[in-house]
């Protein structure tokens, strides 16, 4: 039986909990990964309600190590004792776990627990690298990654009770989609606060306490950079040059490892850049996105200026919420914004804040059409258009491209 009181009338997030429903009760371990305060915490409380109506007898362990309750489980043996001493004699246990990086060497208790097939496995992290590399190896396969992303504007307006408008368009691209702002008036000093501190828990507990980071002056000021440069192409050597030039005196490689680090937090998403005649993978040089644009805005700023760079945000965000696989294309001299492939297909996109312009409507469409393939070709824009496509190019608004599936 659950020993803990589950959150009443959650909002279920119907594309992740569809995703984990054809491995529920396999001996696979269901990991959602993602930035904290994403909501990864109340997936794991709708599965477990999921269980309970089919099963209300059914045996729940459930560990949560931002609890302290459960703080006296640090190792891989703490957690493996716990499990095993906690589980049903009888029958099937439902083992939930939540921010399991928290674990020293939590990859060991896995493997151990997997041998037990009476037990089925949930849990969450906040780490990107959770289960990459080594420890991907170590569990053999045994796993399903689901990474859980802020919420897509259809979600925004549900979570907000909103309508598809301008105005309510313009709310989420300046505060993003972190579930818990249903609960917080839309407001700039209110909500940037509450951002705020929601970065702060991420460096400090994500990054400079997990990788026992120095130079937290130089991450911040990194972040900064970032944000001000949202979706330009830069490399690690570049971005070191600038900040010498603003007196930041940082080696390349060390603004690697930095940037590693952010990657890993789901702070920031890193995109390569992509030869579409060559087909391969540009090694340096790539463009950056935060994982979520409030974030973004409460510590730069939600200027006018950067429009362009917030929208192409925005479709980057969606581009990877509905699974896409997303690159950067470079075709000579000329950059499509997005190559996007899911189920062996792809699509090429532009992103223009106007098309009014003649400089911008030749070099927008003039990109596309010089890719000589017949896969579809997309110009997202902030203006509306119901008119003809440009031979066979397709004007999308951005409201109406945040709201497709």
């Amino acid at each position: 039986m659950v020993k803990f009181k589950l959150p009443e009338n959650s909002i279920r997030r119907t594309v992740y909990l569809d995703k984990v429903l054809p491995f529920m009760n396999t001996n696979l371990i269901k990991v959602f990964t993602g930035q904290r305060r994403v909501g990864k915490s109340y997936l794991l409380y709708q599965i477990i309600q999921d269980i309970l109506s089919q099963n209300p007898t059914a045996t729940i362990v459930y560990i949560n190590k931002e609890d302290l309750a459960f703080s006296a489980i640090k190792t891989a043996k703490d957690l493996n004792d716990y499990v095993l001493l906690n589980k049903s004699q009888k029958g099937k246990t439902y083992v939930f776990i939540d921010e399991i990086q928290d674990i020293i060497e939590f990859e060991l208790a896995l493997r151990s627990l997997l041998l037990d097939l009476q037990l089925d496995i949930y849990c969450t992290g906040s780490n990107a690298n959770l289960l990459s590399g080594e420890i991907a190896g170590f569990l053999s396969g045994r796993f399903i990654e689901i990474q859980v992303y802020s919420l897509s504007y259809s979600e925004f307006l549900m979570f907000q009770q909103l309508e598809t408008n301008v105005k309510n368009l313009n709310l989420y691209l300046k505060y993003g989609g972190l579930p818990y702002l249903k609960h917080l008036k839309l407001e700039d000093e209110i909500v940037f606060e509450y951002l705020k501190n929601i970065y702060s828990t991420i460096i400090y507990r994500d990054i400079i306490n997990r990788y026992s980071v120095r130079n937290v002056s130089f991450l911040e000021q990194l972040v900064l950079f970032l944000a001000s440069n949202t979706g330009s192409i830069f490399s690690a050597k570049k971005i070191s040059d600038f900040l010498k030039s603003q007196r930041i005196n940082i080696a390349p490689n060390q603004v690697q490892i930095y940037n590693r680090y952010l990657v890993n937090a789901f702070i920031i998403q890193a995109v390569s850049r992509y030869n579409i005649i060559g087909k391969r993978i540009f090694e340096i040089g790539e463009k950056y996105y935060f994982e979520n644009l409030g974030i973004r805005n409460a510590l730069w700023g939600y200027r006018l200026e950067d429009r362009g760079k917030i929208i192409e945000n925005a479709v980057y965000n969606h581009l990877a919420f509905c699974g896409y696989k997303i690159r950067i294309g470079m075709l000579g001299d000329k950059e499509i914004d997005f190559i996007a492939e899911k189920n062996g297909e792809k699509k090429y996109i532009q992103v223009a804040l106007s098309i009014h312009e003649k400089q911008t409507l030749e070099r927008e469409f003039g990109n596309l059409l010089a890719i000589k393939d017949n896969y579809p070709k997309i110009v997202i824009t902030m203006e509306s258009f119901s008119g003809n496509t440009v031979e066979g190019i397709e004007i999308v608004e951005l409201e109406n491209f945040l709201l497709t599936n």
